[in-house]
């Protein structure tokens, strides 16, 4: 797969876009329609001290995630990726949907996290974390852009 040429797709998608839900909404479509193996893909947004529940693709999902419960709570509070291969083994995962088995949550400072579940354990290797980082990180701006 050559994810520099999506990006590229991905960066002609939301150049002209200046709504955040339409931007959060397409970036999780166009996320999960490109990278097979995913079951579920979004957005939890930052509103006081916990995560809620945004733009998706999947199954319904948890709501509402407090800062430092779940891989999501614990990615935003230390603003750090957590790429984990196997969810039963982290400590306090918030099993939304079953039969997800890795897990890869991006924090996206004053906004909140970019979610990815897979079925497969170790789903998440580094050119697909790195990948999705970059997306993480283009539409972060595109999004101060339409802040400002």
């Amino acid at each position: 797969m050559n994810y520099d040429e999506i990006l590229k797709y991905y960066d002609a998608l939301i150049d002209n876009d200046d709504d955040c839900i339409s931007l959060l909404s397409n970036t999780s479509a166009f996320v999960k329609q490109t990278i097979p193996g995913l079951n579920w893909c979004g957005f939890y947004l930052l509103k006081g001290e916990a995560l809620v529940l945004g733009p998706f693709q999947g199954k319904t999902a948890c709501t509402r995630i407090q800062l430092g419960h779940g891989v999501c709570g614990k990615s935003y509070q230390a603003q750090k990726v957590l790429n984990v291969p196997d969810v039963h083994r982290f400590t306090g995962h918030i099993a939304c949907d079953e039969q997800t088995q890795s897990e890869l949550v991006i924090p996206i400072s004053g906004i909140g996290v970019f979610d990815f579940d897979s079925a497969l354990p170790d789903f998440f290797h580094p050119a697909l974390e790195e990948f999705l980082l970059q997306v993480a990180q283009h539409l972060h701006i595109k999004l101060k852009a339409i802040d400002n």
